[in-house]
């Protein structure tokens, strides 16, 4: 070979000698005029396709590698497509193989001369089988133009040969004749075409060849034929829903029979690729084993299948060989996802089962089966009368929450998020809080996220929350986030009932007291005091001028946004209490100048109001804010789907409203419809006395 490309190796020596990039570039300037001129020459005659009928073969083939190899270095190569087509057409092995591999790299399939090729390729496809007999030099197996046919469909893939070409590569597939290696590649062919246009098979029609193809034998023809059936079933699941009988059934061979070829055996687990695709298979029919039980003996693949899902769980252990126990590990894991998948129709045994076994898992050394644990778990878990089973492990959860690697801290994250509820949400939260003082700065902003979320569902006395959200603004401020204090703000102004406002009015004071203080406690403290701070004005040292001192020694340490903030509580101070006005009015009149727009605005508004509108006009505009409105979502459920997505198990669990949030709702609406006479109805007691 490297006798007969000794021009192809010079110039790629010269490339890899080149000292810059200057130098390599021009040395490739150079090579592309001279096949530019060896293809296109002024003074010969050219074939009808283009190509140049003086090359020899020798000549065709090494510059077109000429034209791969730059090409592949990121060179931009336009010519010459007339040549790769010219070996494609050819009858010689050596010939096409250089012609597909060429025109996968080199073609796309909007080209406009991909139109000329697609009689030749439907030729290789579509080439009878070879008869047995002494083979002549240079005549080629039928079989290998085939897969360098479906090869480069598959990887060029324009609409315009998907539709020309699919009925040849499914007439490939299911065709008897073809071999293990062609019904390999073509299933992947068409897998490709499919991705690229989802409805080019109708399913109904399809779906009883696929069910011939799965009797087959190979294993490696299996495997492949899943890869296509899971992406054809992903999109039309009810199409393919008659063939779980025959998936059930090679997964049984394999699992219970332990039927697998010698060369498909891997550390003695047989062919766990195409198990997984199997079980991924019937992970799409989640109402396959409805109203079905683990003891009953009824025949059927009902039955067949409970028991291989069985035997997977008990006999799945830990090896000592790595090899063997990933292997083992990822079969079990697709099996635990088929019990989520099928839910509380999944027998109560079986889910239990997978509970303990995956409790095992989490406490290993090993941190690639500790995290599929932790994250197969938080999946189980979300399962309705599962979560019990999870508690039982909370101590093992949160010993991980300290473990080395990052990605397993947020998988057992995840996981405490997904067991919380109203009995050990006090506990799981002040754990979380206090290992939030030496979590990694990678880490917190998450965790403060989820305290956050957990706190507010599960609260039963919302002064605990208001405390909890104050505490993670000590420990790690920077990382609670806007939305999460204007959280705290609508619960507080949601919930007149009770001492809640006064309590949070109280607390806030207290927190914002020292000179030293995280910017976001001001931030709350001050909308906080200016819509409820009258409520604790009797108590000692609480008066309205002492809240206008507390919050003011921040003033000049804290940014714009926060000292808009402030404007508008001192604006209501003043309007509350006549000592304040003497000591608001000159902020105002300072800050009218301000290089900050929102803030000399707000100043100027609200020295002039006084001027332009009446007092009761005043004290109406000043007033405290009316309640906020309650989305079906908060800012902060919003905040965690847009972090880890849709199918994150945390986002499903904070989706779901807990009892504490529903009586919160059912209380809310109550108010609104019978607002509280009690003060009225006391104060004319009062008078009548």
């Amino acid at each position: 070979m490297s006798t007969q490309a000794r021009g192809l190796n010079n110039f790629i020596s010269d490339l890899r000698n080149a000292k810059s990039k200057e130098e390599e570039s021009n040395r490739v300037e150079v090579e592309l005029a001279k096949i530019r001129k060896k293809f296109n020459p002024g003074d010969a005659k050219l074939a009808a396709d283009g190509s140049n009928p003086s090359l020899s073969s020798y000549q065709r083939k090494k510059y077109v590698w000429k034209l791969v190899y730059i090409h592949v270095l990121g060179y931009e190569v336009d010519f010459g497509h007339a040549e790769v087509l010219a070996l494609v057409r050819s009858k010689k092995y050596n010939e096409k193989s250089v012609g597909y591999v060429a025109l996968s790299l080199l073609l796309r399939g909007s080209d406009p001369v991909m139109v000329t090729i697609v009689s030749a390729m439907k030729k290789d496809l579509t080439m009878a089988p070879a008869t047995s007999g002494k083979k002549k030099k240079g005549v080629i197996k039928n079989d290998a133009v085939q897969c360098l046919a479906l090869c480069s469909l598959a990887n060029i893939s324009g609409l315009e040969l998907i539709q020309a070409m699919h009925v040849e590569v499914q007439h490939v597939l299911v065709s008897k004749t073809s071999t293990e290696q062609v019904k390999k590649k073509s299933a992947l062919c068409l897998l490709r075409l499919t991705r690229t246009s989802p409805n080019l098979l109708s399913g109904r029609e399809f779906a009883p060849h696929i069910g011939q193809l799965l009797q087959d034998k190979h294993l490696g023809v299996l495997t492949s034929l899943m890869s296509l059936l899971n992406g054809l079933a992903s999109q039309h699941a009810v199409d393919y829903e008659s063939l779980i009988p025959h998936v059930v059934h090679i997964l049984s061979l394999l699992v219970m029979k332990k039927q697998c070829a010698r060369e498909y055996l891997y550390y003695r687990t047989p062919s766990p690729w195409l198990q997984i695709k199997l079980l991924k298979f019937l992970q799409l029919y989640p109402n396959a084993v409805e109203g079905h039980d683990i003891g009953m003996e009824a025949s059927g693949y009902v039955s067949q299948l409970i028991n291989v899902v069985s035997k997977i769980l008990m006999e799945t252990d830990v090896s000592d060989s790595i090899n063997k126990s990933n292997a083992d590990h990822a079969v079990l894991f697709e099996a635990v996802n088929l019990i989520v998948a099928w839910g509380t129709t999944c027998p109560i045994a079986m889910r239990e089962g997978a509970m303990n076994l995956l409790g095992k898992f989490i406490s290993v050394r090993e941190p690639n089966i500790r995290y599929l644990g932790l994250m197969t778990m938080a999946k189980l878990a979300q399962i309705e009368g599962s979560v019990e089973g999870a508690k039982k492990h909370q101590a093992t959860v949160l010993v991980s929450l300290k473990d080395a690697d990052i990605s397993v801290r947020r998988r057992a994250l995840d996981l405490l998020f997904v067991i919380c509820d109203t009995d050990n949400a006090e506990r799981i939260v002040d754990e979380l809080v206090a290992h939030l003082v030496v979590a990694d700065a990678s880490i917190r902003e998450e965790m403060v996220l989820k305290i956050a979320i957990l706190a507010e569902k599960y609260a039963t006395d919302l002064r605990w929350y208001v405390d909890t959200i104050l505490k993670l603004i000590s420990i790690s401020g920077d990382y609670v986030s806007d939305s999460i204090w204007h959280r705290v703000v609508q619960i507080v102004t949601n919930h007149p009932q009770g001492d809640l406002q006064g309590y949070a009015a109280a607390t806030l004071f207290v927190a914002v007291s020292p000179h030293r203080c995280h910017e976001t406690t001001v931030s709350v403290a001050a909308y906080v005091l200016g819509e409820f701070g009258f409520l604790i004005a009797e108590r000692p040292g609480m008066s309205g001028e002492e809240q206008f001192h507390v919050l003011h020694q921040h003033w000049f340490n804290v940014d714009t946004k926060t000292r808009a903030i402030l404007i508008s509580t001192y604006a209501k101070l003043a309007n509350l209490y006549e000592e304040c006005r003497p000591l608001v009015a000159p902020i105002f009149a300072r800050s009218k100048n301000s290089s900050d727009v929102e803030v000399q605005q707000r100043c100027a508004e609200y020295a002039s109001m006084r001027e332009a509108f009446s007092p009761e006009a005043v004290e109406d505009l000043l007033r405290e804010m009316p309640p906020f409105e309650d989305k079906r979502r908060s800012a902060l459920e919003l905040r965690l789907l847009e972090t880890e997505g849709e199918d994150s198990a945390a986002v499903t669990k904070a989706s779901m409203p807990s009892e504490v949030e529903q009586q919160r709702a059912l209380q809310s609406a109550q108010m609104l419809s019978n607002p509280p006479l009690e003060e009225e109805d006391e104060e004319e007691e009062e008078e009548e006395e």
